[in-house]
């Protein structure tokens, strides 16, 4: 039940905190994945998927292992393993409301917080992978808005999504997520790149590559650098659950020229097809380009009648051969080519309904399928064909005669430390909760605070002479920018030594670090951090997402929301303060830990920054609590009158207030969102939102019950 907004004096004068808009959660291990939803290629089982659509191009999902026949290099197999799996999300999302005209979908301030998905949750995971080194400038605004389409009525429960630029590395908003902010704001990224292979235009002048051979070979190797960016992709996705799609916009990727085949394109997109198979990813590609007249232009200058007659059939030739790698990869990996289609949205639509379900078939292969002695792998054809008239399959052509090798542990600790950084999900059996916080204020400027909670009892340790308890962990941590680059990367050792009294409170409670990163500019940054045990070897990581407002521009912002417990006061780290162990003996119930027990009292505090105020110089600003759980609203909060009394400073107020947990709560995780309206800001900018998960959890036994 919320109660009413209450005043809370230890707020006033504070900096300003700002939560990460994809709320963090207590990483667990995904579940061993079951034998029948694996793909696998080894010496003792084939294993690919197929999927079956009719007529309309719907899918068919009652097909029985005798409705099917498959071939090995045009040899019949026995089908010995076979199931069908369905990824239907649970419940249909509700769509986004459009925003308003010539507005960006991420002012939409009062939308829900996303729904955390578990490794084990995740049932289909899309990389909307973007070539932007193969897209002209004009067709860029058609692709944003087929993207910005998919996030807002696409993407269901239970997906996770990335958007990833071929020409770019890895950012902030290049990550999987469910939040659909971070989503829109990488589709706002997108760009023409200069420096790819098409220009302005698809066809006219203005930029791309000329001709000669110097030209070809820059092609070349742009189209290769294409084709080893997907594939990065493909490999980074083997690791994820769910149905796995990759949509693919490009429109030159081109395979074959005029003397014969690219050796190297040939073989890159032959590698590429065979690791999408390998990590059981479908690719669908589509020409953003949509229907083509390919007639003279008013951008076209021919010389002569004759030349301008052949421009035409010129356009047609160069069209069909950039679609040619487009077609074979589709092929290749059981997706679909759309081309000729100027609505993308319905495109990606018809793909995303594709993913919702597939047959896996099994078989033995003949002895001689993997012949590892000469080191040369031969390529091995599939063909799936269904017994039933009027159905259409889709699967993969074929794959490399090398079997699936288990992955190995990296030799190096820090090359272990980097990928659970790296991960999209919290990996590892530590016990990691990452709290980021964002801090602004005028003498001091903008920087990230992070509070990581860790449990003692996930940690080995070891008995000291002097009969306290030490252990050992590792924190390596970054940030990552909107622009790909990594700031303040940090790698440090950190020694813990409890005294009994001390490590008996930590085995209960556990205990808190503290890590401080300066922010230079506003934008997106995605903060993440992995924590190696030296003595056990285990390792967990944890990550969020943290979109630091332009706080210079005088709109209306808010800081992260601070939550804990009645027992104490809301404190924040001060914005230079030292990293390492913070000092809350029990940090359970603060805002490091943010775990609660049904039918107590929980405290919320915030900033809200850049608040107008009327002749009497007083605000005008109401505040909305709303509880969320698994993305339903489980309160019927209103509107209230924020308390910002008495305070001097309108661009750093503070705002303050309570909830109660129901006694009947039940444990899991949970999402608080505050809405604070200012009544005389300019329309556009008068909503803010923010918001903070939070867990319920078990109360604790009593101590005589534990044996304490």
């Amino acid at each position: 039940m919320i109660r009413r907004l209450v005043p809370f004096i230890s707020l006033v004068g504070v900096m300003a905190l700002a939560l990460a808009q994809n709320p963090p959660t207590r990483p667990q291990a995904a579940p061993a994945p079951q034998p029948e939803d694996v793909i696998r290629i080894n010496v003792n089982l084939v294993q690919v998927d197929a999927l079956v659509t009719d007529a309309q191009g719907k899918l068919v999902e009652d097909l029985k292992k005798a409705d099917f026949e498959i071939r090995q290099d045009g040899k019949p197999q026995v089908i010995t393993n076979f199931s069908y799996i369905s990824t239907r999300p649970g419940q249909p999302a509700v769509p986004a409301a459009a925003p308003a005209r010539g507005k960006k979908p991420v002012n939409n301030p009062a939308a829900p917080p996303p729904v955390p998905v578990r490794a084990s949750q995740a049932r289909r995971t899309f990389a909307l992978v973007v070539d932007d080194l193969a897209l002209a400038a004009e067709n860029v605004p058609v692709v944003r808005s087929a993207l910005e389409k998919f996030v807002d009525q696409d993407m269901q429960p239970g997906d996770i999504a990335a958007v990833i630029r071929t020409g770019s590395g890895v950012g902030s908003l290049e990550q999987f997520t469910t939040d659909k902010r971070v989503l829109h704001l990488a589709i706002n990224r997108i760009r023409y790149n200069s420096f790819g292979r098409v220009g302005i235009s698809s066809f006219g002048g203005g930029g791309g590559i000329g001709a000669g051979q110097g030209a070809a070979e820059r092609r070349s190797n742009l189209n290769a650098a294409s084709i080893q960016a997907i594939t990065n992709v493909v490999n980074g996705l083997k690791e994820l659950p769910g149905r796995k799609t990759v949509i693919l916009f490009t429109e030159d990727l081109h395979i074959l020229t005029g003397a014969g085949a690219d050796p190297r394109a040939q073989e890159g997109l032959n590698r590429l097809a065979d690791a999408a198979g390998r990590a059981a990813v479908v690719i669908s590609s589509i020409d953003p380009r949509g229907l083509q007249t390919l007639a003279l232009t008013a951008a076209d200058h021919p010389r002569s009648a004759a030349r301008a007659g052949a421009i035409p059939a010129q356009r047609s030739m160069r069209m069909f051969n950039s679609q040619d790698g487009m077609v074979l990869l589709a092929q290749a990996t059981g997706g679909t080519f759309t081309h000729d289609q100027n609505d993308l949205g319905a495109a990606i639509h018809r793909v995303v309904e594709d993913s919702n379900g597939y047959y896996l078939i099994g078989y033995h292969p003949a002895a001689g399928t993997f012949d590892p002695k000469t080191g040369q792998f031969r390529f091995h054809h599939i063909t799936v064909r269904v017994k039933r008239a009027g159905l259409q399959v889709r699967t993969r052509t074929g794959f490399l005669g090398n079997q699936d090798v288990p992955r190995v542990r990296e030799l190096t600790p820090q090359a272990e430390l980097m990928h659970a950084l790296m991960s999209p999900f919290g990996a590892g059996n530590l016990h990691i909760r990452m709290t980021a916080l964002f801090a602004n204020s005028a003498k001091s400027g903008s920087s990230i605070n992070a509070l990581l909670y860790l449990d003692a009892k996930d940690l080995k340790f070891e008995d000291t002479p002097e009969g306290a308890h030490k252990a050992v962990i590792e924190v390596l941590s970054a940030t990552f920018t909107e622009n790909e680059k990594v700031e303040n990367p940090s790698g440090k050792i950190y020694t813990i030594t409890l005294k009994d009294d001390r490590y008996q409170q930590a085995l209960r409670s556990g205990f808190t670090y503290a890590l401080h990163h300066p922010v230079k500019k506003p934008g997106g940054y995605q903060m993440r951090v992995a924590v190696r045990d030296s003595a056990s070897l285990q390792i967990g990581s944890a990550s969020q997402f943290i979109e630091v407002p332009d706080v210079a521009k005088g709109r209306l912002a808010l800081s992260s929301i601070m939550l804990r417990d009645a027992t104490g006061a809301l404190r924040q780290p001060a914005a230079d303060a030292p990293e390492g162990q913070a000092a809350p003996d029990n940090p359970l119930g603060t805002p490091a830990d943010r775990s609660f027990v049904p039918g107590e009292p929980v405290l919320y505090a915030l900033q809200i920054l850049n608040a107008r105020t009327d002749s009497n110089k007083q605000p005008q600003l109401e505040m909305e609590a709303r509880v969320f759980r698994d993305g339903v609203q489980i309160n019927q909060g209103q509107p209230r009158p924020a308390d910002t009394a008495q305070q001097g400073d309108p661009a750093h107020l503070a705002a303050a207030g309570e909830f109660r947990l129901g006694a009947a709560m039940k444990p899991g995780d949970y999402v608080l969102q505050l809405i604070v309206t200012d009544k005389l800001a300019d329309p556009d900018y008068r909503v803010a939102s923010q918001w903070m998960d939070f867990e319920v959890r078990q109360p604790s036994p009593p101590a005589a019950a534990t044996g304490q």
